[in-house]
This record gives C-alpha cells, sequence and structure tokens, in this order.
C-alpha cells in the first residue's frame, strides 16, 4: 500500500503542469510495484520454469 509521503514524493517530481490522468498512472505503477515486492517477499512468484509451463498451457 502506498503511503501519504510517497503520493507526495510523486507529486512534487510532476512537471509544474501535468493532467489528471499522469498523476492516476504514476500512483498505480507505484501501487502495481509496491504490490509486486510484497508478493515476492511472500514467496507468491513463479519460477522461470512454473512460467513457462503456464504460458505454454495458455498458448494451446
Amino acid at each position: 500500500m502506498l503511503t501519504r509521503e510517497d503520493a507526495l514524493k510523486t507529486i512534487y517530481d510532476l512537471p509544474e503542469e501535468f493532467s489528471l490522468d499522469e498523476i492516476i498512472d504514476r500512483l498505480l505503477f507505484l501501487e502495481k510495484i509496491d504490490a509486486g515486492l510484497a508478493e515476492s517477499e511472500n514467496g507468491e512468484t513463479f519460477s522461470t520454469e512454473e512460467a513457462k509451463e503456464q504460458l505454454a498451457k495458455w498458448l494451446k
């Protein structure tokens, strides 16, 4: 989960003029990174071999 500090830093890093879509995109991107890191820390990842097996099933 993002913190207020993360959100404010993201806002301050934006140019003087920006669209609402830009801030939403950046915040969503940071949220996805945080979620991915949490999954990795919890061991909720796939090995390369497992990913290849899943991909092979999906592409059939």
